[in-house]
């Protein structure tokens, strides 16, 4: 059976593998140096931390992991990771894998786990030595490019069995159910996501996720501790920073790009979000990569 040391120096051989190598949805970080803060959008993944540690804001919950830890995410959310422990000896260490509702669904008959009251969209638990062995097979596959076909799927039906089976398989049940409360809130978030820079309807809301305002707004508050406007707001900022640091744009014009009518709002919910004004905060970032 695969250790996490076997597993260890059998990723830092892949180290930099995305998520369009040859086993889907597969992803293995290496990072060298502790960071800043860095601010995205996190989709519902499954990873397994290998070396260093790690320390992720989301949902207004902070999550900090280390060597053997395995980490879900089961909502599209905005989030703020910042890697505290690494070095050129020890760097940082991940293996990452994307979660897909379709294939959590063909598990589900065989779970026992009930869905809890109100699941919040990140869990941290100690991996099992059964969970970190089917992840090193599945990254073993990207030694025999061969097997690929054959083995993913039956070895990603493995990792997700673990998972549901473990501390936090209701949470994972509830990404796999069409008609889930998690399932309802996901395409709320998908359709704020996509019309960010729309003013939110609530009634477009509802539409969407089959629920009424009330239910709505209680089960959305219970899943990401942030009401639908909040999130929105959220959204908007993050991908403000991402314009701005892709191209050297005016901040005004960023601003009415991703739905504000007022400049000066935006750079105050920018300074609160990110602790500094927009272009004190890309300085700081720019001069962080170079």
């Amino acid at each position: 059976m695969m250790t996490l040391h076997d597993l260890r120096h059998l990723a830092m051989r892949h180290a930099g593998t995305g998520p369009d190598c040859i086993v889907p949805g597969l992803r293995v970080r290496s990072v060298t140096t502790p960071t800043l803060p860095m601010s995205g959008i996190e989709e519902p993944m499954f990873a397994l931390i290998l070396q260093g540690r790690k320390r992720s804001t989301i949902g207004g919950r902070t999550y900090e992991y280390g060597p053997g830890d395995c980490v879900i995410v089961s909502l599209t959310m905005p989030s703020t990771g910042q890697v505290t422990h690494a070095s050129e000896d020890e760097p940082y260490l991940g293996v990452a894998l994307t979660l897909r509702p379709a294939e959590i669904a063909g598990l589900i008959v065989e779970a026992e786990a009930e869905a809890p009251p109100a699941a919040a969209p990140m869990a941290v638990h100690a991996a099992s030595s059964q969970l970190l062995d089917a992840v090193g097979r599945l990254v073993t596959l990207l030694d025999h490019p061969d097997d690929v076909r054959i083995l993913r799927p039956l070895l990603e039906k493995e990792i997700l069995w673990r998972l549901l089976s473990g501390p936090h398989g209701p949470m994972l049940r509830e990404v796999g159910l069409a008609d889930s409360r998690a399932s309802r809130i996901g395409r709320a978030i998908r359709w704020l996501q996509q019309h960010y820079a729309e003013p939110v309807s609530t009634q477009q809301l509802e539409a969407v996720s089959g629920m009424s305002a009330s239910s709505l707004f209680r089960h959305f508050k219970d899943f990401t501790s942030l009401s639908p406007l909040q999130y929105q707001k959220q959204i908007r900022l993050h991908e403000a920073r991402a314009r701005l640091a892709a191209a050297s744009c005016d901040v005004a014009a960023v601003a009415y790009q991703v739905g504000y009518e007022s400049p000066s709002q935006f750079t105050r919910e920018y300074s609160r979000m990110f602790g500094r004004p927009p272009r004190d905060d890309l300085r700081r970032v720019r001069e962080t990569v170079v």
